[in-house]
């Protein structure tokens, strides 16, 4: 079954989340993204969907406002910071109840009772593991497996619940920590931060415990320095 879902919510960075979740963990179909109670409404009204991410805390018309004025029937996945409104949220058809920042594994659950509502159970399995050592992987974008070139990665950048993957042309989001993708990359891949892995091959200089790869400047924290360091001097004359 393919649920058909929107997201109503006015934080971009939330909105976009919440697509890198569903595009790379279910196989929903997200309908559209709207970053107003107005715009949701008119959105609704040309668009038949099964259930809405509804943030609570919006300006002019809250979520729960809005949700009043939605068929009762309307199911809903209400998303907010604030952890006071979960009662009154159930005055609703709610599904569940997202506290932000929604990490994956709340959001796995949350799936598991979505499809459970839809009478359609799915199992949460974990990635597998090992190394990647055929020069390419693939990254799942929405319905699509991508297939990714390691030679054309320049760095990975974790950005708490996901991972941003850049190369010279694109970046992609990974809904992955950096410290399960450190572990299947094998040289010329580099852990340098807490928050960058690079690609060796592809960084133009070290300086000032910076790498500059690409148009990035990375810094190099002291925790990883030295190990970095012993991959760059093996390639010193």
């Amino acid at each position: 079954m393919n649920l058909r879902c929107i997201i109503i919510d006015d934080e971009p960075n939330a909105v976009n989340l919440l697509e890198v979740l569903i595009g790379q963990t279910t196989q929903w179909q997200l309908l559209g993204k709207c970053y107003n109670a107005l715009e949701a409404m008119d959105f609704l009204k040309k668009h038949t969907v099964d259930f809405i991410f509804l943030d609570i805390n919006m300006p002019h018309l809250t979520g729960m406002e809005l949700a009043g004025l939605l068929p009762k029937e309307t199911k809903i996945v209400f998303t907010t910071a604030y952890a006071e409104h979960a009662a009154d949220s159930y005055a609703f058809q709610t599904i569940d109840y997202l506290l932000k920042p929604i990490t994956l594994k709340r959001f796995l659950a949350a799936t598991q009772k979505i499809e459970a509502a839809f009478g359609n159970v799915v199992a949460v399995t974990e990635k597998p593991e090992g190394k990647v050592d055929e020069g390419y992987f693939f990254v799942k974008s929405g319905k699509t497996l991508r297939k990714i070139l390691l030679d054309e990665v320049l760095y990975f950048e974790g950005e708490k619940e996901y991972v941003r993957l850049v190369t010279g042309t694109e970046e992609l989001l990974i809904y992955r920590r950096l410290k399960d993708i450190e572990g299947q990359l094998s040289a010329p891949f580099v852990r340098v931060h807490n928050s960058y892995i690079v690609n060796t091959k592809l960084l133009s200089k070290v300086q000032d415990n910076h790498i500059y790869i690409g148009d990035k400047q990375i810094p190099v924290s002291d925790k990883f320095r030295e190990v970095f360091m012993g991959v760059i001097r093996q390639r010193m004359f």
